[in-house]
């Protein structure tokens, strides 16, 4: 079956979009862009022209092209503070939504949508395109597996100095909100536990390039006395971690590390006698599936069986909420200096 499917803000995130949807042959019999939407007409006609969608069609009024071309999906591009207006015209029209993270700029929006998306019966799901890569896919797989035993710690370490330009310099809270959203999900994922709790201490070093809130360093506590622990900063030059993150799952049986890229390291406790045991190594196995490793063309051949077949998506708008509570959580505590209670 193939799916008519409008995208609306064709500005340069649009693009790994359209390149996730022509990514296989496949994902082009299964999704056919039938509209652009941009704010300027010239930005969305580049893009059509870029990547070859011919009689689409384009606009800057959403509710204009959504009644012209009657879609079955409505692809959510746009800016955050855009999100909630484009969402709702989208589900009131019918249309299955996938969006850009983050889901809401507040968490009323978000329960908003959420609620909206339960009325219309239709699918709404957020990308969060890092939580499918082989990497966080075999931490979960091992964690899964009960070998280190049960997860009682994460711990993840993010620093890079990456100068954007744009926006992003530009923003409030840019390292909570545009980056740290991607670890805070995966956590929360491969854990399989819900945020309770978080004390965040924001800041924006010395020598910053950002405007705002360039660092972060967040604890947060899960379900069953898990602790998660965050450490980053997006100006922070020299010798950089993963874009992943580095990662140390801690269990009651042993550990696992991962540097974001090709390095695992897995252990459990060893049989020496003394004061400490040493370690015996055991292997991480690949993902279950291949096809789930694929980041942006995963998250969105997830959403498309999710319409087929009418179960949930992974990343489903009411389980998503969850993360953006970790980032409203973690930003409200920066403000306040006190620990926030996380209510999603």
């Amino acid at each position: 079956m193939t799916y008519n499917a409008v995208l609306c803000g064709c500005g340069a995130m649009a693009k790994g979009w359209l390149r996730a949807l022509q990514a296989t042959p496949q994902m082009q019999e299964a999704v056919r862009v039938v509209g652009l939407v941009d704010l300027d007409r010239a930005t969305a006609e580049a893009l059509a022209a870029e990547f070859n969608i011919r009689n689409a069609v384009i606009g800057t009024d959403l509710d204009v092209v959504l009644t012209e071309t009657k879609p079955d999906i409505l692809f959510d591009v746009v800016i955050p503070v855009a999100r909630h207006s484009v969402v709702k015209t989208g589900l009131a029209y019918g249309c299955h939504v996938l969006s850009e993270k983050p889901m809401a700029t507040s968490m009323e929006e978000a329960e908003y949508l959420r609620r909206a998306a339960k009325d219309a019966g239709r699918v709404h799901a957020v990308v969060q395109n890092r939580r499918f890569i082989s990497g966080v896919r075999r931490m979960c797989r091992l964690v899964e597996s009960g070998v280190i035993g049960q997860v009682t710690g994460i711990h993840c370490d993010f620093f890079l100095g990456p100068h954007f330009g744009g926006f992003r310099e530009q923003m409030d809270n840019v390292l909570l909100l545009d980056m740290a959203i991607h670890t805070f999900d995966a956590a929360r994922f491969v854990s399989g536990k819900s945020p309770l709790s978080v004390y965040c201490v924001e800041t924006n070093p010395v020598g910053s390039w950002y405007a705002h809130g360039a660092a972060a360093n967040a604890i947060f506590r899960f379900a069953d006395d898990v602790v998660f622990t965050y450490r980053g900063s997006w100006c922070a030059e020299g010798e950089r971690t993963s874009w992943e993150s580095a990662w140390r799952i801690v269990g009651s049986k042993g550990m696992l590390t991962w540097d974001g890229e090709e390095t695992f390291k897995a252990a459990v406790a060893g049989t020496e006698p003394g004061l400490l045991h040493g370690f015996t190594p055991v292997d991480v196995p690949p993902p279950y599936n291949d096809e789930e490793t694929h980041g942006h063309t995963s998250v969105i051949s997830d959403f498309l069986d999710a319409i087929r077949t009418g179960r949930e998506p992974e990343t489903v708008s009411h389980d998503n909420i969850k993360s953006l509570a970790m980032v409203l959580g973690a930003i409200e505590s920066a403000k306040s200096g006190q620990p926030v209670d996380i209510a999603a």
